[in-house]
């Protein structure tokens, strides 16, 4: 599991961006049960993600209505499979509107980045 914390920070909002190999819903859940077992992202406003499996592209938008799917055009883009990657925001207080789709392509841009530098 590759964390990478406090990557955007917006009007009080906080986000972080997270993955690893995973190669079906179940174990997508699995993968979010295992991050949320950090208090710190049990205790997050939203834990968004998407995995592109062989078999049909899964998201989950926890609430952030859209979201999951800005991850899932990103994994789709860069033919990313069997890989999770959660988009976090801790809600600040104020309401980003458009923006927070921006903060989440962000977040996941600077997560490819980080996975193909190592």
């Amino acid at each position: 599991m590759r964390i990478l914390e406090n990557v955007i920070s917006d009007r009080g909002s906080k986000y972080a961006v997270s993955g690893g190999p995973c190669a079906s819903e179940d174990e997508a859940k699995a993968f979010i049960k295992a991050l949320c077992r950090k208090k710190k992202f049990a205790k997050a406003t939203h834990n968004t993600w998407a995995l592109l499996t062989d078999e049909a592209p899964i998201k989950n938008d926890d609430g952030e209505a859209g979201a999951g799917m800005v991850i899932l055009r990103m994994l789709e883009r860069e033919d990313l499979r069997n890989h999770i990657i959660v988009v976090t925001r801790w809600f600040g207080g104020k309401h980003l509107g458009g923006d927070r789709f921006r903060h989440v392509q962000d977040a996941v841009r600077m997560y490819l980045e980080d996975l193909q530098s190592s």
